[in-house]
């Protein structure tokens, strides 16, 4: 580990705990997009399998 990982930080002034906030919101909602899209994504393919299934019976 180097000096800088461990050594205590300084606490953030307003202004940057806002933009921190900020920035930390908006990586959770580009994951929230991404989880969502893979979900669409896995429930349009067991759609289409369920529908591939019962056209083959």
């Amino acid at each position: 580990m180097r000096f800088d990982e461990i050594a205590p930080q300084k606490p953030l002034s307003p202004e940057q705990a806002r933009l921190k906030s900020m920035k930390d919101r908006v990586k959770r909602d580009q994951q929230a997009v991404r989880a969502e899209r893979a979900r669409q994504k896995i429930k349009a393919g067991q759609t289409e399998l369920a529908n591939a299934r019962l056209a083959q019976d």
